[in-house]
């Protein structure tokens, strides 16, 4: 068990709250996407010195900052949970990772658009996201309530798959069906120039199967997305293995080597392995 494990697992609520001021309690928590970023300090400014205005305000954004258990303290922005210095003190967020599958059993993988702040142009699954404190994203009728986080995870996943793969609502509502798998937390640098941005997070991971006879159109936002492709499973173990043309993020690296083909294998009838409440801990 490493230091850090300890760290973030004995951080209370309260303790969470009194280190890091920029978190703002559950019950009085804006129910708003965003904060107002007209205050920028000199170290936010050179944190973002030389990235895209879209994505900077992007980073306004608010997460939903938990404890050890996954249970809800309150909400932070963007920015304030990918700071390496707030997560080399504990700070964790909630998040998901999203697979798609369409009916001939292909993933869909995206290349992280060169914009992104963190982890620009690596390739990962379909659509990772965070959900926001918003209330039909933070299962806010029960927190704490597993069925609510993921109906919020749900939620947030169709928001994101329009925003960044332009795939349309109605499709995602209507042409195929969301499977909850589990929950892993892991804690990975961005590895940026300055070492300023990173991942600390507890990830649900999803999968999406289109129903037969039915697609999903795909239209890339280019400031979200560089590329995409869809691969069966042995073309992505060899693209894999490819470490001279695709790098891979860190958090789609654990899902593989942990779970996701023995997962794929059973991608017809996952009802061995989805629903699992466990958290599994890579850190």
């Amino acid at each position: 068990m490493s230091e850090y494990y300890k760290l973030v697992e004995n951080l209370t609520e309260n303790e969470i709250l009194i280190k890091f001021p920029d978190v703002i309690p559950l019950d009085t928590r804006p129910n708003s996407r965003s904060s107002n970023n007209s205050n920028l300090t000199n170290k936010d400014k050179n944190a973002f010195n030389g990235h895209n205005e879209t994505q900077i305000q992007l980073m306004n954004e608010n997460c939903i900052v938990i404890d050890w258990n996954d249970n809800i303290v309150g909400s932070a922005t963007k920015k304030t949970c990918h700071l390496m210095d707030n997560i080399e003190r504990g700070l964790l967020h909630r998040a998901f990772s999203c697979f798609i599958f369409n009916e001939k059993n292909e993933l869909l993988l995206q290349q992280r658009a060169k914009e992104k702040i963190t982890f620009p142009l690596l390739w990962t699954n379909t659509c990772c996201s965070h959900p926001l404190s918003i209330d039909n994203e933070i299962g806010i009728k029960n927190p704490g309530n597993l069925i609510e986080n993921i109906n919020g995870i749900k939620n947030a996943c169709i928001r994101k798959l329009e925003h960044e793969l332009g795939i349309p609502t109605s499709e995602t509502l209507n042409n195929g069906k969301f499977h909850f798998l589990n929950r892993i937390h892991y804690m990975a640098p961005c590895n940026d120039p300055k070492n300023v941005w990173g991942e600390h997070e507890i990830d649900y991971i999803l999968f999406f199967k289109v129903n037969k006879g039915f697609d999903l159109t795909v239209k890339p936002n280019i400031n979200e997305v560089e590329d995409f492709k869809w691969v069966d499973c042995n073309t992505f173990k060899k693209l894999l293995n490819d470490t001279e043309n695709y790098s891979f993020t860190p958090w789609f690296k654990i899902i593989c080597e942990n779970y996701l083909f023995n997962w794929w294998d059973q991608l017809d009838d996952l009802s061995n392995v989805e629903n699992d409440k466990n958290i599994y801990r890579m850190l």
